[in-house]
């Protein structure tokens, strides 16, 4: 106890730290206030909404802003559509490829392509959303007049979002766009942790501590498949650079476990209504159509988790392909003179990472769709689906990796100014510290 009175006391006494953690609240605390505010036109008290699939996830992203009809009912969700689009152009078109490698001033205009790219996917899917979510009942004034003023307010509102998430990344902690997506998940824990508490009743106590038992495993083992790298020795050789010997150091190159992060569950969820879709289309004229919509229509059946989970380990292996390239990462190596002992430069290094690449993907594969199936288990096992939603999936690898990336900012500026980290041994590391290869 006494650590971590010490530890807050040095961290609240490096000025920056201090401006930079009050600053991140403000700015929460902004995000939040705004969550709770209703869009012009609509009564409150006749909203029933109760997403389901894809747009539950999206409201539990939102902290239930999409639920509420808020005026950041959208959040940063189409900035975050905007940047997967154009990290996917950047894959496949050369004329984003060399954008990209033009340094900081390609960086920049990347972002602003993005930006624009936000506008026109907010407008589109603003549309959609006040056109197939809200009821006419709980609108207040003309539906025309509703939608035309609605689109200008929700674009308005994720602009907002985005210019929050920047200025915490530039004057707060932490990456401020992951950070407005966790703020969002994390409001509904509390009332979740409640809810389950309720339903457990007082004679319920002993099962709800077990669970909060549980759920603590589960956190440890999302941190283990977050941290968890493959580490591959490089060696540099040794040049004489004037009078002096440089190089000649080992290195490592750490290859994560799961190199993909929450990617592969998002493209998977998308398209799990696809069967249900499909199916219901001939449900009236097929008794097989009808019983594959109903095995599809809740998460909780084990037709949904076995192909979410088949689907969750292909996309890995796609993202992981698109993402990791073991080819620019040899010719990387031979440019700086290093090498991996035992393999010659060149292709047979590229082919000996995609190896290791591919062995190390499989099981980080599995044990992704095992985390993202976790919540239709303990929901089976009797837990409340609000507080189910937190023993895994994109929630929860979320929470942790936001929380890591954090946690390794503020322990940075702790070691800065000569203060002891966070932790007695070992050092915090979060999502991109183990990505590249210290120099």
């Amino acid at each position: 106890m006494n650590r971590l009175i010490t530890t807050f006391k040095n961290i609240f006494a490096i000025d920056e730290l201090r401006s930079r953690i009050l600053n991140t609240l403000l700015f929460i605390t902004a995000f939040r206030l705004g969550s709770a505010i209703v869009l012009p036109g609509v009564d409150p008290q006749k909203l029933n909404l109760n997403p389901q699939g894809l747009l539950g996830l999206l409201d539990t992203f939102l902290g239930g802003a999409f639920s509420k009809a808020s005026i950041f009912a959208l959040g940063i969700m189409p900035y975050i559509s905007a940047s997967i689009a154009i990290q996917l152009l950047t894959l496949a078109l050369p004329y984003f490829q060399k954008m990209q490698k033009e340094g900081e001033s390609g960086r920049k205009r990347l972002n602003q392509i993005t930006r624009v790219l936000t506008i026109g996917v907010t407008a589109v899917q603003a549309i959609t959303y006040v056109r197939t979510t809200i009821p006419a009942e709980a609108l207040l004034i003309d539906r025309g007049l509703f939608t035309i003023s609605s689109l200008f307010v929700l674009t308005a509102g994720t602009i907002f979002c985005m210019w929050l998430g920047e200025r915490i990344t530039d004057k707060g902690i932490g990456n401020g766009i992951s950070m407005i997506i966790m703020i969002g998940i994390v409001s509904r824990l509390p009332g979740a942790i409640i809810g389950e508490q309720q339903s457990r009743g007082s004679g319920g106590i002993l099962i709800f501590v077990l669970e909060l038992v549980a759920l603590y495993f589960v956190v440890m083992g999302a941190v283990v498949l977050t941290q968890a790298v493959r580490r591959i020795p490089i060696q540099y050789a040794k040049q004489v650079i004037g009078n002096k010997v440089v190089g000649g150091q080992r290195q490592y190159l750490p290859l994560k476990l799961n190199a993909a992060g929450v990617m592969p569950i998002i493209f998977a969820q998308a398209l799990m209504f696809i069967p249900t879709y499909v199916a219901g289309l001939f449900s009236e004229k097929s008794d097989f159509a009808a019983s594959v919509q109903n095995a599809f229509q809740s998460y909780t059946t084990w037709q949904y988790n076995v192909l979410f989970g088949l689907l969750i380990i292909i996309f890995t292996f796609f993202y992981t392909a698109i993402s990791v390239n073991p080819v620019q990462i040899a010719d990387d190596m031979k440019r700086s003179g290093g090498f991996i002992p035992g393999v010659k430069p060149g292709i047979q290094t590229s082919e000996y990472i995609g190896t290791v690449l591919d062995r190390i993907t499989l099981p980080g594969a599995v044990m992704l769709a095992i985390v993202a199936i976790l919540p239709a288990i303990a929901n089976l096992l009797g837990m409340t689906s609000g507080f189910a939603q937190f023993f895994g999936g994109t929630s929860l690898l979320i929470m942790v990796g936001v929380v890591l990336d954090t946690l390794q900012q503020v322990e940075s500026y702790l070691l800065m100014r000569r203060y002891e980290g966070l932790m007695k041994s070992g050092r915090v590391q979060g999502r991109t510290s183990s990505e590249t290869v210290a120099a």
